[in-house]
Order: structure tokens, then sequence, then C-alpha cells
């Protein structure tokens, strides 16, 4: 190989690494870029991330807060319907020939850890008569209160010589509930005007516990 060749070869190499070099140059601008692309994109997915959790923070408090208030409303508008109910609770089972005599609310007992609530209860020497007071009756309240009755001796063994009988009572009672409460034994107590009427027809004999 000639000198000039050499020479010529030489050239050629470094005009190789030149162009190389320029290249990583580029590419590595290229990279740099993306990253810092990268980085301003993931700091404002973190920023946003964090908005977006203040913002299901603020809005579960709110629903907590919320969910308290109707709590609370609920359980005044309960006590509001018990209280209704109660008072004629021995006029309405005297005229079924059911003696009520005494009638206690918010009766609570305890047994083995387990806890029994009943919204009223109506006691005479022959019966006992536990009424379940819902604003809004529906089926599962009466599936709960029918559990209840069957636990009933157990919780208050002091009234084992009495017939236990059971009672629904609601402001707002759909028709099906109305039946299916019926069926299973129970009284149905409704709001008829500005009192409050058991809606059973004469012919309706209720359940034994």
């Amino acid at each position: 190989m000639t000198p000039q060749e050499m020479e010529k070869n030489v050239e050629e190499v470094w005009a190789l690494f030149r162009e190389t070099a320029i290249r990583f140059q580029e590419t590595d601008k290229k990279f740099q870029d993306t990253d810092r692309l990268l980085s301003q994109r993931f700091q404002e997915t973190d920023r946003q991330f964090k908005e977006t959790d203040k913002k299901f923070q603020k809005t579960e408090n709110e629903i907590r807060r919320v969910s308290e208030n109707v709590d609370k409303l609920t359980g005044k508008w309960g006590r509001f319907v018990e209280g209704l109910v109660a008072p004629g609770v021995i006029r309405l089972f005297r005229e079924r020939d059911i003696g009520i005599k005494t009638v206690f609310q918010r009766v609570r007992t305890r047994l083995d850890g387990d806890t029994m609530e009943i919204d009223i209860l109506g006691v005479s020497q022959e019966h006992v008569v536990l009424v379940e007071v819902k604003s809004t009756l529906g089926v599962d309240d009466v599936r709960d209160h029918l559990e209840r009755l069957d636990k009933f001796r157990q919780f208050l063994p002091e009234y084992a010589d009495r017939k236990v009988i059971g009672a629904v009572a609601g402001i707002v009672i759909e028709e099906n509930v109305g039946r299916f409460a019926y069926r299973r034994g129970l009284f149905v107590i409704g709001q008829s005007g500005d009192a409050v009427e058991i809606l059973n027809d004469t012919k309706f004999s209720p359940r034994i516990w």
C-alpha cells in the first residue's frame, strides 16, 4: 500500500469516527430530551395523582359527613314512627281480643354475647306482642323480625308462659310486603289518616310462637 493510500484510509477512518461521534452526540441529546420529557410527564402525573387523591379524600369526608347526617335523621325519624305507633298498641290489640296492659319501647337484652332489640313490646297476662317499626317496611325487615320471634323465648325466658305474637309497622308499606307479613302470621300496622290501624282483615289468625 502506498503512502497516499494509507493516508486516504486514515482520513476515511477519522471521518467515520467523526461521523459516529456526531451520531452518538445526537443520540445522547435525544436521550436527554426524552429523559427530560419523561421526567416532566412523571412530575405532572404525580401532581395529578396527588390532586386526585385530595379530591377523593374530600369526597370521602363529604360522603362520611352526609352518611352520619342521614343516620342521625333516620334514627330520629325511626323514633318518631315508634312514638306514633306505641300509644295505639293497647287499643289496636284489644280490638283484636288481645288484652295488652303494658307497653315498653326499645327493649334491649343480651344472651351469650348476642343482642336483641325490640322496638315495641306489649305485655298482658296471656300474650306478649313484639312490634318491629320501620318508616319504610321491607321484606328483609319482616324476615329479621321472624328470626327475632324465633329467638325471643331464649332471650327473655321470663315470658315463657305467654303466647308470643309478632307485628310489623311502617308508614310506607308496599303491598307485596304486607302480604308477605300477613302470610307469615304477623299483624301489619300502617297509617290510616292521622292514626295507625291494623291492616289485617278480621279473618286473620296470628301465628303463636
